[in-house]
């Protein structure tokens, strides 16, 4: 018979004796042996005699600051996952603390509710044996995972982490395939910010594999066994986006014949992974700065706030600063999403590990066709190691694919036009067919030596011609070309046209 498990201690630093007297009963309740400190020093002391199994901080303290207890645990190496308590609206402290190592922050008033579901999320966090009251945090059984996927089929089904059997490492985190000292530098950082609930903002061109990363992340942290749910920010129309991301009740909308969940319930107690967050119109950005500073959401045609406990993972191929320069992206939720960054490098800037990448893309590829896997011949790997691929991964499968199907024998083969035709098919799945006629400099006789820059000077020249004939009037022009108006900004910041038009002195849009 085994021994029970130990009851979790937990230490509480709090100045008000009024709040430590409160954190303290509504913990003892829930089971936690509970010590608490008035300061910096005594919590110090505390924390040398002993060990804890979570530690909860105020920020600001009558002999220091909560980051000093935090960096006195970082330093120590030590195993306690950390909740800071700020003040409400202040985003830097919260951005600092996380920054610093904490596992997770709360505003003040605190919620109790909340900060009982923090606690035990950070004792869990810690590998804690836990013998404590009521689970708040319990994780959604396969059963209720298949019957919300049963529900609404459109919606993003639930990630499983799985380990390797002769590793135990994620599975997720070994499809981040290559040895470079670059990828093994993104390993490494995923591995080191997966276990605290700090949002982490994941940056890198299209085709660079963020999505794995998001995986990785979920797959390595205490939330492994919850959903991973997955949103394209910039593939839902935006009359949608408020339903989508917080659910809606039954007749909110035309068309709302039952209550539906969002994306945000979706992934409760997991992790949510918002892909091309760069893309999301600014009303939007507002109501999801709310959600995750709330941490509650209310359903399209809903009364009730409900609770949320999501970890957030965003990406873009954005350059957001230049955004929130731009006023197209709110800086209190870059502030917010951007407190822990993880860059992806270029495949250009990691080339020894294309060889890797060609062997495990092929293998996925035989296993989903149901094929022999094939090899790449050395003169065809010579060639795609020394070809610019400005579509990173994702244009290096269009690729394989393509030599698969024109290859005959048990190497692949593919010559250089071969592969920039490829290339041209994966990028052209991003441009817009358009009804006129580009400048006549820029039809290239001879095939360009980088796609990626000859396919931006035609959209450039495209985008300006549209704009000159609507007389710089940005709705217009999007309409002429049958795209939105979101899509024409995001496209004029990216190839610098605002510039150029200030530059000329054009009309400014109406």
């Amino acid at each position: 018979m085994s021994a029970p498990a130990e009851h979790p201690k937990v230490l509480v630093i709090d100045d008000e004796p009024d709040l430590r007297t409160l954190y303290e009963f509504s913990l003892v309740r829930e089971g936690y042996v509970v010590h608490t400190a008035d300061g910096v020093e005594q919590a110090l002391e505390a924390l040398r005699a002993r060990r804890y199994d979570a530690v909860i901080t105020d920020m600001r303290l009558q002999d220091g600051l909560g980051l000093d207890v935090l960096r006195f645990l970082t330093q120590a190496q030590r195993s306690e996952r950390c909740i800071v308590i700020t003040a409400y609206g202040s985003a830097e402290n919260a951005v600092e603390a996380l920054k610093s190592g904490a596992f997770d922050y709360l505003t003040k008033p605190v919620d109790l509710k909340q900060f009982r579901s923090a606690v035990a999320q950070a004792v869990r966090s810690s590998g804690a044996g836990v013998a404590i009251g009521p689970d708040t945090t319990s994780q959604p059984t396969p059963a209720a995972m298949q019957s919300v996927d049963a529900q609404d089929e459109s919606k993003p089904k639930p990630l499983v982490a799985s380990l390797d059997e002769t590793t135990s490492v994620p599975i997720a985190l070994k499809r981040m395939v290559g040895d470079s000292l670059a990828m093994q530098a993104v390993r490494d950082r995923v591995n080191k910010v997966a276990r605290s609930m700090a949002p982490i903002l994941v940056r890198g061109e299209s085709g660079t594999g963020k999505e794995l990363v998001a995986q990785a992340v979920h797959a390595c942290s205490h939330r492994a066994t919850g959903p991973f749910v997955a949103v394209n920010c910039g593939a839902i129309p935006e009359q949608l986006l408020e339903a989508e991301f917080f659910g809606a009740r039954k007749g909110a909308y035309t068309g709302a014949t039952q209550d539906r969940e969002g994306y945000f319930q979706a992934a409760h107690n997991g992790t949510l992974f918002l892909d091309e967050i760069g893309d999301l119109p600014l009303a939007m950005q507002a109501k999801l700065l709310r959600a995750i500073q709330e941490r509650s959401v209310r359903a399209l045609g809903g009364t009730q706030e409900e609770a949320i406990d999501t970890r957030i993972v965003s990406a873009t191929h954005h350059d957001l600063a230049a955004l929130v320069a731009k006023g197209l992206f709110r800086q209190d939720l870059y502030y917010r999403l951007n407190v822990i960054e993880i860059t992806l490098p270029a495949l250009r800037d990691r080339r020894q590990d294309i060889p890797q990448l060609a062997q495990a893309l092929l293998a996925r590829i035989a296993i989903e066709t149901g094929v022999a896997q094939r090899s790449v011949s050395p003169a065809m790997m010579q060639t795609l190691q020394t070809c610019d691929l400005p579509g990173n991964v994702r244009e290096l499968e269009n690729i394989l694919h393509r030599a698969l199907a024109l290859s005959d024998g048990d190497e692949l083969e593919l010559e250089a036009q071969d592969m920039v035709s490829a290339a041209a098919t994966q990028v052209s799945e991003t441009t817009v067919a358009l009804p006129v006629t580009p400048a006549p400099e820029l039809v290239a006789a001879v095939v360009p030596s980088d796609l990626q820059s000859h396919l931006d000077v035609q959209e450039k020249a495209i985008l300006m011609q549209a704009l000159a004939q609507c007389g710089f009037n940005r709705t217009a022009a999007a309409a002429r070309l049958g795209i939105s108006l979101r899509q024409i900004r995001y496209r004029m910041v990216r190839l610098g046209i605002d510039a150029q038009i200030s530059a000329q002195d054009g009309p400014s849009e109406t």
